[in-house]
């Protein structure tokens, strides 16, 4: 008579292979877990340093506007090119030595308020001109929709990533710079209107770039996004203003 053909399980001849399967499925599981830990800590603390960005701006901003506005109502003069980028220079130097103290928040309002006084004499010009207010108040009002709308983009899921064009960014800046002082002193009106425009770019792709950095960690002192984000609206304005008094001296 047969027996019934017994097959007898095999033996494992790793026993320890379902052990390393569950070590590293935790592995992989607590990597997870720390990387979301991280980058949700990281969300929180670029919320953290753009909300007091703002609010630094937005007091920066007001303070600015107070000195420019008693600038022209006092009719005072205009520094001059060198005291300007002398002053704005040095306070910057200022304020990066401090940044990290509270004697950083008195240099950035010293910063931000010389900017004001060397706008007020600017102001008067184009006040001057028969739609002046016009021109003044388009300008403001265009910077202020920007700013927020480019805010707003940059925060988004669907805006581009800007992150990796920082050092484009600072190169784009020095050569509208370079090229801005030529079109002073060599008086050339056309150039200077070319860089007026460039520098629109300029400012608007900065708002977006400073804003990203914020949220992503790459900007952690909030005085100093402060200072970056008010040159590039102070620069946006002034542009903005120096293409509507072109535009309507064209149309005169």
């Amino acid at each position: 008579m047969f027996k019934p053909l017994i097959v007898q399980p095999q033996a494992d001849s790793n026993p320890r292979l379902d052990a390393r399967s569950v070590d590293g499925s935790a592995y992989a599981a607590t990597t997870a877990t720390t990387a979301t830990t991280a980058t949700t800590a990281t969300t929180n603390e670029g919320s953290r340093v753009l909300a007091n960005t703002y609010g630094l701006l937005a007091m920066t901003l007001v303070f600015s506007a107070a000195l420019a506005a008693a600038a022209v109502a006092l009719k005072l003069p205009s520094p001059g090119i060198l005291l300007t980028l002398g002053g704005y220079f040095g306070l910057l130097f200022l304020t990066t030595k401090l940044r990290n103290s509270a004697w950083g928040l008195v240099s950035v309002f010293m910063l931000t308020g010389f900017m004001g006084y060397t706008l007020g004499p600017i102001l008067s010009a184009y006040l001057n001109l028969p739609n002046g207010t016009q021109l003044v108040g388009t300008a403001l009002g265009t910077t202020g929709i920007a700013f927020f709308a480019l805010s707003a983009y940059a925060r988004s899921t669907n805006a581009p990533n800007l992150l990796n064009l920082g050092t484009f960014l600072g190169i784009g800046v020095l050569v509208a710079f370079a090229l801005g002082l030529a079109a002073i002193f060599l008086a050339l009106p056309m150039l200077s209107l070319a860089v007026s425009g460039l520098f629109v770019l300029l400012s608007c792709a900065l708002i977006m770039y400073q804003t990203q950095a914020i949220l992503s960690g790459g900007e952690t002192n909030y005085i100093m996004a402060t200072v970056s984000l008010f040159a590039s609206i102070f620069n946006l304005f002034i542009s903005l203003l120096q293409i509507l008094g072109f535009i309507s001296s064209e149309d005169a």
